[in-house]
């Protein structure tokens, strides 16, 4: 027998594959497929939720790109309280972790959501920092270290439930970011969030999103998550502070490599359109993988990866 289960900070999840927010609605989008069950996936992140209902972004909204995703939905979304009312009472606790992620265009906006769902039953909330800030020009609370602290420091104060901070991979130094974030209160890190990127029409000479930009996901950032993620677990492991590792995963060999970098458990995102049984398909690959090579716990592998120590700095 091996043991697929992994705990994060006092949460126990069945596998260490989630489904990231964005890409499983609210939990109940995904039950007309065929063969899927949230009981096979270790946790649904729900989709980003603002207080006030948003429309989102105008067309086009997602582009395929390279190995990877344009997205600009713009934060497309009912309200926390329609949330709350509607969605939220027609999920199955007991099949999986349901973890609601919010997002606020104030610090201020922050707190007032996360107390909404602090009364809830949900186990955790995660944190979208990246998002712009109204108040100071429409600047990103993610990629400023203060604004950030300042952010995880008001949810802090409005909930007693597990904080899961979603990091900005477009931020100058996301490890220095990590440490803000875990001083102001994080119980949880999550990384990363998608890369800014646009593309071009070379006949209108008009970027194809209709936001100009959008967030770059898919294989395509794979390469950068894990650096990223490794560079933040040499901050968090200092404080026992577990990673969620997410950005191009899409099958078995690369949630090892996350787990190796230093994540406790990833998400999953891109890949699901594609096929939204991927993940029960990929926990299968876990456990050959575990008997191949007498792992019995899953969790052992975070943070086992083995630096080469005769590397050569270029200059």
């Amino acid at each position: 027998m091996v043991d697929l289960s992994v705990n994060i900070a006092g949460l126990h999840f069945n596998n260490p594959v989630a489904m990231a927010s964005g890409n499983a609605g609210y939990g109940i989008e995904y039950q007309s497929v065929s063969g899927f069950s949230n009981k096979d996936v270790g946790a649904v992140f729900l989709k980003g939720t603002t207080i006030e209902p948003k429309l989102g972004n105008k067309p086009e909204r997602v582009m395929e790109s390279a190995c990877g995703l344009l997205n600009s939905i713009g934060l497309q979304n009912p309200g926390a309280q329609a949330v709350i009312e509607k969605y939220l009472p027609k999920l199955d606790l007991s099949a999986s972790q349901f973890i609601i992620n919010v997002s606020g265009s104030s610090i201020e906006e922050y707190g007032k959501i996360v107390k909404m769902f602090d009364q809830t039953d949900l186990p955790a909330i995660e944190i979208n920092i990246s998002c712009p800030n109204v108040k100071a020009g429409g600047a990103t609370f993610g990629n400023d270290p203060d604004m950030a602290a300042r952010v995880v420091e008001a949810c802090r104060k409005n909930t007693t439930k597990p904080l899961i901070v979603k990091l900005s991979p477009n931020q100058t130094d996301i490890a220095e970011g990590a440490r803000r974030v875990i001083e102001a209160g994080a119980d949880v890190l999550s990384a990363i969030n998608t890369l800014m990127g646009m593309q071009i029409d070379i006949h209108s000479a008009k970027p194809t999103l209709g936001n100009n930009q959008g967030g770059l996901s898919g294989p395509a950032i794979k390469p950068v998550a894990l650096l990223k993620v490794h560079q933040i677990y040499q901050v968090a492991k200092q404080h026992n502070i577990p990673i969620i590792g997410l950005g191009g995963i899409a099958c078995a060999e690369d949630v090892i490599e996350f787990m190796l970098a230093g994540a406790s458990m990833v998400a999953i995102g891109t890949a699901l359109a594609k096929d939204p049984l991927l993940i029960k398909k990929i926990n299968k690959n876990l456990v050959k993988y575990m008997h191949k090579n007498n792992i019995q716990k899953i969790s052992d592998l975070t943070g086992t990866l083995e630096l080469n120590t005769d590397t050569v700095l270029c200059r």
